[in-house]
């Protein structure tokens, strides 16, 4: 009986090319406007080699949309400043208009993507916010091993703050990411909360002392204080 011949081995550089072929056509018409059809024509391959790679356009789309983010950062490769804040700036690279704008075009047309069907959010999520927020999660991990950062901060939700907010204003307010928001994002909401853990106590306002606090007892406003007459007689 006649061995079976071993498939072919799938053409990684294939991949590559129809994953920026369909990032071409993404920005330039929109997720409605995409077809395997015209991404096929642009990777010069057949509309075959998408559909054994990828079942639908939307798992084309969040797949394209994926390598894009994940090859905007290198987990193997991260900055080592010798400060948390160092590092989190060091991650942001400056980009040319062009291709920021053309980045905003391919974030709008998933944002309608997403909008038309909902239950790609999860698989959206891991392609957009988690590349990042796993860069962000090691590098704090680090902060952690050389005492910049207390052992009990969440890192784990804190890892996923400024990588969340860049997803927001790509995907809901068309707008790019800018040196500027990262540095108030740091410096304002992520170091602080990371820094100050909260306590399992609520904290009490400046205004308000211990003693009082625990002493002050309402006053109904319509309670009167007696009158020095009453007060005399007593």
């Amino acid at each position: 009986m006649a061995q079976a011949q071993p498939g072919r081995k799938r053409d990684q550089s294939l991949d590559g090319a129809l994953l920026d072929a369909t990032l071409d056509v993404l920005a330039e018409v929109g997720a409605a406007g995409l077809t395997m059809d015209a991404v096929a024509l642009r990777a010069s391959s057949g509309k075959a080699a998408l559909y054994r790679r990828w079942s639908s356009k939307s798992d084309l789309i969040i797949a394209a949309v994926s390598r894009m983010k994940r090859n905007q950062v290198d987990l193997a490769n991260l900055p080592d400043t010798g400060t948390l804040r160092g590092d989190l700036l060091a991650l942001f690279r400056p980009e040319p208009i062009e291709q920021s704008t053309r980045k905003l075009k391919i974030m709008a047309a998933l944002a309608s993507l997403l909008s038309q069907d909902q239950t790609l959010a999860e698989a959206a999520n891991s392609a957009i916010v988690e590349p990042w927020a796993e860069a962000h999660l090691v590098l704090m991990e680090k902060a952690v091993a050389r005492g910049e950062i207390p052992a009990t901060a969440d890192i784990a939700t804190l890892s996923q703050v400024i990588p969340s907010m860049a997803a927001y204003r790509s995907l809901v307010q068309r707008r790019a990411f800018e040196l500027s928001f990262l540095v108030s994002m740091i410096d304002t909401v992520v170091l602080p909360a990371l820094r100050h853990p909260p306590s399992d106590q609520p904290a009490l306002s400046k205004s308000e002392p211990a003693h009082r606090a625990s002493k002050a007892i309402p006053r109904s406003r319509n309670t009167r204080l007696p009158s020095k007459d009453t007060r005399k007689k007593r």
